[in-house]
């Protein structure tokens, strides 16, 4: 057995620490070695030659590389291995970077001596490695999307004009998301619906999209190439199919709630569309405040419909679809504000978030587009708008939301351009205009005779003769200033879509520190997940804008055709294999196996693995009761080897 050592000296980042000539004429003594070579950048075109030159000259047949940590460059050094003749799987990555040089940089000799060691495990491990044979499975090339606003339309219609079929799940009644409610979008202030009603109306009208609005996903089984899915659809008690949109049920019903599209700041009716360029246009009837449908009276929209679209038999369907990639993206929500006690939102109705004032703001809104206060509708003649509501927050959301300092300067850009006598008071910790176009639109903001920014946060705000009041320390001019004002709105922080939890669950994805779905790697695998066929994008993988969001919805979507596009895919090549000799038959392995990949043959009473639906994770092998249960490359044999290695 040949082992080939390449040590990386990955520019400074390990070399400056570790004296990478030392760990090569001690690692060059180990049994097994053949050869050690270190290189400034493993990872370059040169770095992999070394490597593959070696393996074709057959001076080695096991490969180990020090370098950084594998979830970086291990499938570029595996893809050497096969480039060179050699199975891919015959290599070891010692992590040297994350593992060592950056954790002990004030400690140089300690660090080499542990790079050593960490050599000599890894060395030990790959010995003990025997060939893994790739196995490939067929693939359906339809993709579920789960999500309707922008970032799961981008990704719907990139995928489905690449040939493949999209079934576009979204649980309100219409597509358009977060995105449908905004009056403008910065920083080009151009009209949001404008952009993306024409997206909305192509997702409709795609050959290869089955739209499924008012729907849910409720289970999720199987691998990447093959997933099973169970989607339930509420029921509309209108038929799409049939309903004209004219608004005659509408008009007739005699029910008002609070409108949730405009924040309870006007009234629908039972029946109603969530916007009046929702897709799919159909109306729909709120079962919780129908009369039929709670007490069984009324049907005047039934009576008043000409085309006989009310249906109030709808039930619930359960729809299964196979699809080869899910791609997520469920988008982000509003943080609760009123956990800001001290700034009075929902005591005080001249308090509002950021949105309710879109909706104020926005032309089809509860007041046509005229700013004006909630408590009386008169126009505010001072507005205070406080960015950072919630957010950079230790007691509340310690990051910041990447976007509220812009929304904040546009909202100024509503207030100064429609009432051009008010003033605008902008209180900020910092102001965050990074993106094309975002500095100059501060800047243009900033130039407004009736703006003010300052940099202070406000202090509990209190209600006096109508008016809100609260003292402010103005950092910059370093003096206590006492504001009243007309109208507070407040940016408030934000926080990942809620009902995206049960989806975790289903698929096993792990989450960030934040709550946001966690991405394979933030570099280099950005939409990719730990789950093979599971792709993230927009403000579920983490809070961004409308462009980068859409940036992301088609690199999530180019990810699940790269997957998808041969028909076929890699099932995970750390599988378990089962000793029938050693297996009692027991079940515990089939109990304990989140993937649903294992089970008892009733005939041989021994367990089986169903190598497409195993992901490799081990949990089987902890539990089996007899050892029966193996792990390719993670055997006993191997790791007890790179302990003795490592105590050695």
């Amino acid at each position: 057995m040949k082992v080939g050592v390449y040590i990386c000296h990955c520019g400074k980042n390990i070399a400056s620490i570790i004296d990478v000539e030392k760990v090569a004429e001690e690692i060059s003594k180990v049994t097994h070695v053949s050869i050690v070579k270190h290189y400034p950048f493993m990872c370059s075109e040169l770095g992999q030659k070394l490597i593959i030159d070696d393996l074709r000259g057959g001076r080695v047949d096991r490969v180990v590389v020090a370098a950084c940590s594998p979830r970086m460059h291990e499938d570029t050094f595996r893809k050497a291995l096969e480039e060179a003749g050699v199975n891919p799987y015959l290599l070891e990555i010692a992590n040297i970077r994350e593992q060592c040089s950056w954790v002990h940089y004030d400690d140089p000799e300690n660090a080499t001596l542990k790079a050593i060691d960490l050599i000599k495990a890894a060395i030990a491990r790959v010995v003990n490695y025997k060939p893994i044979e790739k196995i490939t499975f067929p693939a359906h090339k339809e993709v579920l999307v789960i999500g309707g606003g922008i970032a799961g339309i981008r990704a719907s219609l990139d995928l489905a004009k690449a040939g493949f079929k999209v079934y576009l799940v979204e649980r309100e009644p219409s597509i358009g998301g977060q995105m449908a409610k905004l009056d403008k979008t910065f920083p080009t202030l151009d009209c949001s619906l404008c952009i993306l009603t024409p997206l909305m109306n192509e997702v409709a009208r795609h050959e290869n999209i089955t739209l499924l609005t008012y729907s849910e996903v409720i289970d999720i089984s199987g691998r990447a190439g093959d997933f099973k899915v169970k989607v339930v659809k509420k029921p509309r008690y209108v038929q799409e199919d049939k309903c004209i949109s004219c608004g005659d049920c509408a008009k007739t019903c005699p029910v008002k709630v609070p409108d949730e599209f405009n924040y309870g700041l006007s009234y629908r009716k039972a029946i109603y569309r969530p916007f009046a360029q929702s897709i799919p246009s159909a109306y729909v009837i709120d079962p919780k405040h129908c009369l039929y449908l709670t007490k069984g009276v009324c049907q005047l929209c039934a009576r008043a419909c000409r085309v006989g679209a009310i249906n109030y038999e709808m039930k619930e369907e359960i729809i299964e679809l196979n699809v080869g990639a899910i791609i997520i993206a469920t988008g982000y929500q509003l943080y609760d504000i009123r956990k800001l006690s001290e700034y009075g939102y929902g005591r005080y109705k001249n308090v509002i978030h950021g949105m309710e004032f879109e909706r104020i703001s926005a032309a089809d809104g509860p007041t046509k587009g005229k700013i004006v206060r909630p408590s009386d509708g008169k126009t505010p003649e001072v507005v205070a708008i406080i960015l950072c509501a919630g957010s950079r927050d230790e007691s509340h959301l310690p990051y910041c939301c990447k976007v509220g300092c812009m929304v904040g300067l546009k909202h100024a850009y509503y207030i100064a351009s429609s009432l051009p006598n008010s003033r605008i008071y902008i209180f900020y910790t910092d102001i965050r205009a990074a993106g094309k176009g975002f500095e100059e639109f501060y800047q243009r903001i900033r130039s407004l005779e009736n703006v003010y920014l300052i940099k202070g946060k406000p202090m509990e705000i209190r209600e006096e003769d109508g008016k809100l009041v609260f003292d402010v320390f103005d950092i910059t001019a370093n003096e206590l200033y006492r504001f009243t004002v007309d109208l507070v709105i407040l940016e408030s922080g934000l926080i990942p879509n809620q009902n995206v939890k049960p989806l975790t669950s289903m698929l096993k994805l792990p989450l960030s520190q934040d709550g946001f779905l966690l991405e394979l790697h933030p570099k280099l695998k950005p939409v990719e997940t730990a789950i093979n066929g599971v792709f993230i994008c927009g403000c579920a993988q983490g809070l961004k804008d409308i462009p980068d969001t859409v940036a992301q919805a088609s690199a999530s979507a180019a990810a699940a055709i790269s997957l998808l596009a041969k028909g076929e895919v890699e099932a995970e090549p750390f599988t378990v294999e089962i000793d029938e000799e050693l297996c009692s038959g027991c079940g515990i392995c089939v109990a304990s196996c989140p993937y649903n990949a294992l089970k008892i043959d009733p005939d041989k009473r021994v367990a089986e693995v169903d190598v497409a639906a195993c992901r490799g994770c081990g949990t089987c092998v902890a539990a089996c009761p007899t050892s029966a249960i193996t792990q390719k490359q993670f055997t006993d044999k191997a790791i007890v080897e790179a302990v003795k290695a490592l105590l050695s």
